[in-house]
């Protein structure tokens, strides 16, 4: 059986396709012996070395616009919108917490260290704290102090963190890429001809009924909202579509750079325009788009069929 270490990278719900890679493994017989990730990669392969992947996975594709508002509980600090402890408190209670170091796969989840500007490889003690502390998306969800240290998403440095499995002895090193440029992505920042207010004007406020509002409200709204447009707002500019399409920038251009420097074996690139952040609804497409990615890019690495002598 041939043996994978696993580096799963960050991306918010795109991250949702490294089930269908996971998947895409069990079924071919090969044998994850390690797994590091970033984010919502490191939520995905801490499910999966607990063994709880199946349930995750069927929870999730369950899941539409309203659950995923539902979690998301607003924080009231300075330090970010969402405390984020709904949904890890949800899925630790689904799917139960254990010690990082009892796991039958060696894992590490990897968190930015926001004072000292590194990553943080976290590969003992509870198993959601870690999550916890390497999906802390910045101005998102609140940081969390950890071992003596705030952390924040690992994203912000190491999105694709393939140096925390190179040292792990295996026939085959494979990362998966969220933050794959798309020469075609629609771009819904221009505004029409002849319009021409400030673009100050537009991500410090949102807009409603009854005139203008402020911009914390603003961004709620687009949350609410997530990534639903109708026709008349498609070339609108809000904060929330800022934030994350520069963090996407900024998260593959730190990913080029790392993976020149430690080239995994195989890389399987998923581009930008197959989901949003926020877009938890569309899992079973997600899923299955990296199932597809996975056979395409590994099939040529299955184990040769014995030939028996009689065959021969």
């Amino acid at each position: 059986m041939p043996t994978v270490a696993l580096t799963l990278g960050s991306g918010g719900a795109r991250g949702l396709a490294h089930i269908g890679v996971i998947q895409w493994l069990e079924e071919h017989d090969f044998e994850i012996v390690a797994i590091a990730g970033s984010s919502i990669g490191a939520l995905v392969g801490g499910i999966h070395a607990a063994g709880k992947l199946p349930l995750y996975r069927d929870w999730v594709c369950g899941l539409g616009r309203s659950n995923v508002l539902r979690m998301l509980d607003l924080s009231f600090s300075r330090a970010g919108l969402f405390k984020g402890e709904k949904i890890i408190s949800h899925l630790s209670s689904m799917i139960g917490d254990t010690q990082i170091e009892d796991l039958p796969i060696p894992y590490t989840a990897v968190a930015t260290d926001i004072n000292r500007e590194r990553s943080v490889w976290l590969n003992e003690g509870s198993l959601f704290k870690a999550i916890r502390c390497s999906i802390a998306v910045p101005t998102v969800f609140t940081p969390q102090f950890h071992q003596g240290l705030w952390l924040v998403d690992g994203g912000l440095i190491d999105p694709v963190p393939v140096a925390a499995t190179r040292h792990v002895p295996a026939d085959l090193h494979l990362a998966v890429n969220l933050n794959h440029p798309t020469q075609d992505l629609k771009l819904p920042f221009e505004r029409p001809p002849g319009e021409t207010e400030a673009l100050g004007n537009s991500l410090l406020h949102g807009t409603n009924d009854k005139g203008r509002r402020q911009w914390f409200s603003g961004i709620l709204d687009s949350i609410r909202n997530l990534h639903k447009e109708t026709p008349e707002e498609e070339n609108s500019l809000n904060m929330v579509d800022v934030l994350f399409r520069s963090f996407d920038i900024m998260q593959a251009q730190i990913t080029q750079s790392r993976l020149a420097a430690y080239r995994p074996d195989i890389i399987i690139h998923l581009e930008r325009s197959e989901g949003g952040f926020f877009d938890y609804d569309k899992a079973d497409h997600l899923i299955k788009t990296g199932y597809r990615l996975a056979d395409d890019a590994l099939r040529s690495h299955l184990p040769k069929p014995e030939i028996r002598p009689d065959e021969a």
